[in-house]
């Protein structure tokens, strides 16, 4: 592991926002774009579970409070999720980050593949998240993408049941983090004020009038940003549903297009969308026909009910449909990707 940028190409091209409906209804929704089969399945984490930050002997140390079910990356990282209380955390590539030097003398480490793990297991809400965050508990620690060479070079995302939301980085080895309602989009390069800064000159033209087109991640930014606010806020919280889902599916990437003079695009694999006042985790896989969900209010997070597996197969290629709660059974735990002991 380092905790230093590995300058070079990057294969994630995600995009994630925030949707304000009627009745303060509030929906996340994010796409995960990778080159390759990221080896995703779903998991039940249940409360009550001891974690560790697998950096080595300085590793933070911590106890879920809360239960969640997330999205694995190669089965040894959280890339997204959401937990009882409502809290949603989504990962996304940021070739920019630059992690701070790790070392004996560090604050403990945390494994980049357990980052969102710790936001949905200690944290209720992004305001109660972000004021632990900004005392800096732990050092972020990354680590070679699995069969690469290259690092994780990773942002975090967080929003919640009240419409709250938070982009998590670090830039030139230092964390900042952007907090409050209106930070409702998040995609890749470059760095969230530059993109910020890109969005506001699409706002003063006017999504109805036009709208950048392109799979890079500026122009995914900017049409995120603008049907995310442009769509009807539905009475009918399954209408509003669709309408994110048609909105993620708008800034994605078609399956088995991938762009080599621009190697931070690549293929849709599957897409996420959360209803937090329902507490519904929606999947879609971009190889299967139907979209499927989990009601968290179904699940038994009690501690020693013991970790839960939703096996979606090579490439995400198991069929679900509805609602899939049932169909979790009892697995032994993933181990997040850390130090070598």
């Amino acid at each position: 592991m380092a905790g230093a940028l590995l300058a070079g190409e990057a294969a994630q091209a995600c995009t994630r926002f925030v949707y304000f409906g009627a009745e303060g209804r509030v929906i996340t929704a994010r796409s995960m774009d990778w080159k390759s089969d990221v080896a995703t399945n779903l998991w039940i984490m249940p409360r009550g579970v001891e974690r560790t930050g697998e950096a080595g002997a300085n590793s933070i140390r911590w106890i879920a409070k809360y239960g969640s079910v997330i999205a694995s990356g190669y089965d040894i990282s959280t890339t997204d999720g959401v937990n009882e209380a409502g809290l949603s955390a989504n990962v996304l590539w940021l070739v920019e980050s630059e992690y701070p030097k790790f070392d004996a003398g560090s604050k403990p480490g945390l494994t980049i593949a357990a980052w969102a793990q710790y936001a949905l297991d200690n944290f209720g809400t992004v305001a109660e998240a972000v004021e632990a965050l900004r005392q800096e508990p732990f050092t972020i620690v990354t680590d070679a993408v699995p069969g690469e060479t290259r690092l994780a070079t990773l942002h975090l995302s967080l929003s919640d049941a009240t419409g709250d939301s938070a982009i998590i980085e670090y830039v030139g080895g230092k964390q900042v983090i952007h907090h409050g309602r209106q930070y409702q989009v998040m995609t890749n390069s470059p760095v969230f004020d530059k993109q910020l800064a890109l969005d506001a000159y699409w706002k003063q033209i006017g999504g109805t009038v036009m709208l950048p087109g392109t799979n890079r991640a500026a122009d995914r930014f900017a049409r995120a940003s603008f049907y995310a606010n442009a769509i009807p806020k539905f009475d009918d919280p399954n209408r509003a549903v669709a309408s994110v889902f048609s909105v993620i599916r708008n800034v994605s990437v078609p399956f088995g297009l991938n762009t080599p003079e621009e190697p931070n695009i690549s293929s849709t694999r599957w897409r996420t969308v959360v209803d937090h006042a329902r507490k519904l985790y929606f999947f879609e896989s971009a190889l299967t026909p139907n979209t499927f969900w989990v009601d968290l209010k179904k699940i038994d997070f009690a501690t020693g009910v013991g970790t839960r597996k939703l096996d979606l197969g090579p490439d995400q290629d198991h069929v679900y449909a509805g609602d899939a709660t049932d169909r979790f059974v009892a697995a032994k735990p993933f181990a997040f990707l850390g130090l070598k002991p």
